[in-house]
């Protein structure tokens, strides 16, 4: 059969560089650190005392008290973003069938935050278990996508996808799959991730995955740094509005970019350490450029998954060299984990959302806090240190990996009718 063309018709983001879509592609193309001392509980016993949280969000912005309360902040974050989304994308009930628009919507771990809570809350009891009746439905993943599609009235599919780090990659890949195979007219696919809390950072510190530089948390996020000492945790949410392009088209749609491919693998090698030589990652980059029916010369810039990580950060390189080859060394480089911090399972689309927005405006938005040159990467490869490069982006590629060894990654491309 043939396969349909599946474009991108509306985004919405909040993330901690930004809480609207512009304001977060202001902060990248402007190097903007999100990072900051953690606000949302006393860190002063933790290892790690900073992380990349949401600035000035407050849920009865949004939501009223009552459903506030019955929504876990991944769930809120979840319905923000996408409600933009659904704003931007100009999807209306005169111009859509309900029965035709799903969501893929995913997080990499859920409602964390929920679920500390109401484990202290029995802990510090007389034993009586006394639980919240919101806690299950607060707490399970899938649950953002299902307020999402109550709010909206969307009943296609509707799903969550959960692959780590990877989650919300995936969750755009599996969206693009239903549309292309004619399953749905248009999909809101996407992740959130807010787990900002004592569980998430004291478990990511017991991990040794954190940077532990309290003292310059601004620029501690610095991916491709000799002296990178680990990730920074953020937080937040994106969502996409894919459509067939036929269907785009009859209702007038604003088409941001086209996607062009995805693909997935797993490293099969360890937990949460990458592959050494990158193998699971080369071989998602070329399923990819397979899927999309590319060659590697025609990719311009690529949102590298760049963690921080002391040995994340050289395996991807060493994916993109054996890629690329020499196209490597034309390529804009660069990882906006710099400056949001690495946001979990709502990292893919934060990153997909970048992608998007550099094919549209032919700007790479930079990688910040470079200050010491790794001598294990190659010097000629252009990471895009300090600022924002405009450059023809004809089509970019986005990076993510997860514990787990899951790795997936999307290509978008500029749209040409």
């Amino acid at each position: 059969m043939k396969l349909k063309r599946v474009v991108v018709t509306g985004i919405g983001a909040i993330t901690p560089i930004g809480n609207t879509l512009q304001e977060y592609w202001n902060g990248l193309i402007n190097g903007v650190s999100g990072a900051n001392l953690i606000t949302q509980f006393d860190a002063s016993k933790f290892k790690t005392r900073f992380a990349c949280e949401l600035k000035n969000f407050d849920p009865l912005n949004y939501f009223d008290k009552k459903e506030a309360r019955k929504m876990d902040r991944f769930t809120q974050t979840a319905l923000v973003s996408s409600d933009e989304a659904v704003k931007n994308g100009n999807l209306t009930a005169e111009n859509i069938n309900p029965d035709r628009v799903g969501v893929v919507f995913a997080s990499g771990i859920g409602g964390l935050i929920t679920f500390q809570e109401e484990v202290i809350n029995f802990a510090n009891g007389d034993g009586t278990p006394r639980f919240n009746p919101f806690f299950i439905p607060k707490m399970i993943l899938d649950i953002a996508a299902g307020h999402i599609s109550m709010r909206h009235g969307f009943r296609g599919p509707n799903f969550a996808v959960v692959s780590a780090c990877a989650s919300s990659t995936n969750a755009i890949m599996e969206a693009f799959n239903l549309i292309r195979l004619g399953k749905a007219d248009i999909i809101l696919a996407g992740g959130a991730e807010n787990v900002i809390n004592q569980a998430g950072v004291g478990g990511f510190n017991a991990m040794k995955a954190l940077s532990e530089r309290n003292d310059d948390y601004l620029t501690a996020s610095r991916p491709y740094d000799k002296d990178r000492d680990g990730f920074v945790m953020g937080e937040g949410a994106g969502s996409l509005i894919l459509e067939d392009l036929d269907h785009a088209l009859r209702r007038g749609a604003t088409i941001y970019a086209e996607i062009a491919g995805a693909g997935a693998t797993a490293d099969a090698h360890h937990i949460t350490a990458p592959h050494p030589e990158g193998l699971g990652a080369k071989n998602v980059m070329l399923s990819a450029l397979q899927d999309a029916g590319m060659e590697p010369t025609d990719i311009d810039y690529i949102n590298s998954h760049g963690t921080s990580t002391p040995l994340g950060d050289i395996a991807e390189v060493k994916a993109i060299m054996d890629v690329f080859g020499e196209q490597a060394f034309k390529l804009n480089i660069s990882s906006t984990k710099s400056m949001t911090g690495h946001c979990l399972g709502a990292a893919g689309v934060v990153e997909a959302i970048a992608c998007i927005m550099a094919v549209q405006h032919d700007l790479a938005p930079p990688t910040i806090n470079h200050f010491t040159d790794d001598p294990e990467l190659d010097s000629r490869l252009n990471f895009t240190f300090g600022k924002a490069q405009h450059r023809p982006i004809r089509a970019a590629l986005s990076n993510t990996f997860g514990f787990g060894g899951h790795n997936a990654c999307v290509i978008v491309k500029k749209f040409v009718a």
